[in-house]
């Protein structure tokens, strides 16, 4: 049976790991790809190069709007906005606007898990993923994360599960949703992309927007953002909480976590059993819980495969210790929620290194968790004076003299340099 993609003419923004797998895909699904690139020609040897194998034109350095002569397909890569000049004629003239992610979920013929949130994604997308693969089936980790799942499809079976990590970028475009799909939080982030909280959010939405009855929907039910959701479910709703008792889902009680499902209620395994740090991680374990229930993994299975679980690269990632020194990568950390959860994961004194770019957030809250929890706090990057602002005026708001010392540095390197410095045992 031939592809949808056959004999089409298909149209890639950005040319990233995932528009380069979608070229590749649609290309030997018999497609006529064009990609374009915003590089300058002069700097794009390496991708023609890694691309020579594959049949399909380059356009470098615009996204002119002849690309969509012909076009059946426009396939926008996340780094690319869809409010750009080219994705609004693309609608005006109807053709169909599409990313990797979605074009695998249409195709895939095996149990899909989506997962999205404004933080935990990762952990949970990663933790749900080894919990399959310790039932004995094999389970895909993807999306967002890793290689792209389209690049994947021909090796992914029937009886395999796919769990499938998805930002606000992928799902903005969707019009589908997969069989079992998570929100785990929805808090402002990514709004000088999206524009307001309510386009974010709604984007989010697409993950339950589009399930069938049939289908399951989990969701956060201590998170406000998360269960204002609950609106677009048509499907069977599972929530998670360390707060409520919940009918249907994974409830925290006794140092225990306990699975329900409306008629019965088994425990899964003590929180103490969890090797990662704080209150946030259980929230993913909890969500990774109903999810892993949802696709028939025994209890057994989910406490042996959390209790052996490792953590995620740069998500409060041991690096080093060195003279007694702890040293916590947790480069994730991009929003204030994930830098306050992470602090708050601490007894021990913090020398917190912060800065980078703004995403247009709020970061009032992370200031005063910084001045009230933090030893020592460097800045460096584009925020420094929006963060030294921030942190002044939080430190008016605290009556306790013990707050953070405030130091900024010019680069990354200088702020670790300065943090080994001003560290102790």
């Amino acid at each position: 049976m031939r592809d949808e993609f056959y004999g089409k003419r298909v149209v890639i923004l950005g040319l990233a790991r995932q528009g380069k797998a979608l070229a590749r895909f649609a290309s030997q699904a018999g497609a006529d790809v064009v990609a374009s690139d915003l590089l300058p020609a002069d700097k794009a040897g390496a991708i023609v190069d890694e691309m020579a194998d594959v049949k399909m034109d380059f356009v470098f350095g615009a996204h002119p709007l002849s690309l969509l002569e012909d076009a059946d397909f426009l396939a926008v890569s996340g780094g690319v906005p869809s409010d750009v000049p080219i994705v609004n004629e693309a609608r005006e003239r109807g053709i169909q606007v599409t990313n990797d992610s979605l074009e695998f979920l249409k195709r895939a013929k095996s149990k899909v898990i989506g997962i999205t949130g404004s933080a935990g994604k990762t952990t949970t997308t990663a933790l749900t993923g080894s919990i399959v693969q310790a039932s004995g089936r094999t389970s895909w980790v993807g999306g967002n994360i890793g290689r792209p799942l389209i690049a994947e499809l021909g090796a992914i079976g029937k009886d395999d599960v796919v769990v499938q990590e998805l930002s606000s970028f992928q799902l903005e475009l969707w019009t589908e949703s997969p069989a079992v799909a998570a929100v785990l939080n929805v808090t402002p982030n990514h709004l000088d992309r999206h524009g307001s909280m309510e386009a974010y959010s709604s984007a989010k939405a697409n993950i339950i927007r589009y399930q069938k009855p049939e289908d399951v929907a989990v969701i956060s039910a201590d998170d406000k953002g998360a269960s204002a959701l609950q609106r677009y479910v048509k499907s069977r709703l599972r929530e998670f909480s360390l707060e409520k008792n919940v009918d249907d889902g994974a409830i925290v009680r006794d140092g225990k976590i306990w699975l329900r499902d409306g008629s019965r209620e088994i425990p899964v395994l003590a929180l103490d059993l969890i090797p990662l740090r704080g209150r946030h991680n259980i929230l993913n374990v909890l969500a990774s819980t109903v999810l892993a229930d949802s696709v028939d993994v025994s209890a057994e299975t989910i406490r042996e495969a959390v209790a052996t679980f490792e953590g995620v690269e740069h998500r409060l990632e041991k690096v080093q210790t060195i003279s007694g020194v702890q040293y916590i990568n947790d480069s994730i950390a991009t929003a204030p929620e994930r830098a306050i959860a992470a602090i708050s994961s601490f007894s021990e004194p913090i020398v917190l290194l912060a800065g980078g770019r703004d995403k247009d957030m709020v970061w009032d809250d992370w200031a005063y968790s910084v001045m009230k929890n933090v030893r020592v706090v460097i800045l460096f990057g584009e925020l420094v004076d929006l963060m030294v602002s921030k942190l002044d005026a939080a430190s008016e708001e605290i009556t306790s003299t013990q707050m953070a010392e405030i130091i900024p540095a010019k680069s990354m390197e200088a702020a670790v340099r300065q943090a080994n410095r001003v560290t102790v045992p």
